[in-house]
């Protein structure tokens, strides 16, 4: 395959121990790069060369690993744009979402906007690409697909229905070779100013099951869920849109 593929890496985190680790869904991405490039694909990290933890990614059965040299506080979006331009990028893999850092899953989409390039959510699989088009399946929720057709350039982030990564073997980790970038530097001015803290998932809110039954209760608990409470919005004004934006975050908690 002629298309140049380039796999996104960052550093995840043991869910229990808080190791430092390869992030699962990057993996994941790198994975899939494999199975469609092989050797020629590329596997591209911004931070530190020296993490002992990169080293993981290379245990996969990669030669070499791009490393653009930042230091934790830097904003690795110009830099990474910057290289993908330079390197010919038709199809970028990444994961939704870092382990460490930020965590906001913002990366892909401020990177695409910033190429120029079209977003795929939730990717599992590229069936083919043809002509400078990708044909690919789109994981949704309850385990359904829906195929896509999107014409190259474009970022795709990788879902969990992804294929499984391999395992990463010590003696490939330690024989590949970790390729520095110098790069210029450009201090994150956001995540310097704030206090990052580990984030907490909501509680979900339980609907009480009024059933007879065993059966009625095994289709009440199996029912797909349908919010009732909604409101579809059309035709407002941007004021009046982000004064009913404003207010549903106020009201869940979320601002107050």
């Amino acid at each position: 395959m002629n298309t140049k593929v380039i796999s996104l890496v960052s550093i995840g985190s043991h869910p229990t121990s808080g190791r430092a680790r390869r992030a699962e869904q990057d993996s994941r991405a790198v994975e899939l790069g494999l199975q469609l490039a092989g050797d020629n694909l590329q596997v591209l990290h911004a931070g530190d060369v020296a993490e002992p933890a990169l080293r993981a990614y290379l245990g996969m059965g990669l030669k070499q690993l791009h490393v653009l040299e930042q230091h934790p506080g830097a904003d690795a979006l110009p830099a990474l744009a910057d290289h993908l331009r330079e390197a010919g990028a038709q199809l970028v893999l990444t994961g939704s979402q870092a382990e460490t850092g930020e965590g906001s899953g913002m990366l892909p989409f401020l990177l695409a906007e910033r190429l120029g390039w079209p977003v795929v959510v939730g990717l599992a699989e590229v069936e083919s690409i043809h002509n400078g088009v990708a044909q690919v399946l789109q994981a949704l929720p309850r385990g359904q697909r829906r195929r896509l057709k999107v014409r190259l350039p474009m970022l795709a982030t990788v879902d969990n229905a992804a294929p499984k990564p391999r395992q990463s073997a010590y003696g490939p980790a330690q024989r590949g070779e970790l390729a520095p970038h110098e790069v210029e530097i450009v201090e994150d001015q956001l995540y310097t100013s704030v206090t990052l803290q580990v984030a907490k998932p909501r509680p979900k809110r339980l609907k009480v099951i009024k059933a007879k039954s065993g059966a009625d209760r095994m289709k009440a608990a199996t029912a797909k869920a349908s919010g009732g409470g909604g409101q579809v919005l059309k035709d407002l004004t941007p004021q009046a849109s982000a004064e009913a934006i404003l207010k549903l975050l106020i009201e869940e908690g979320v601002v107050r």
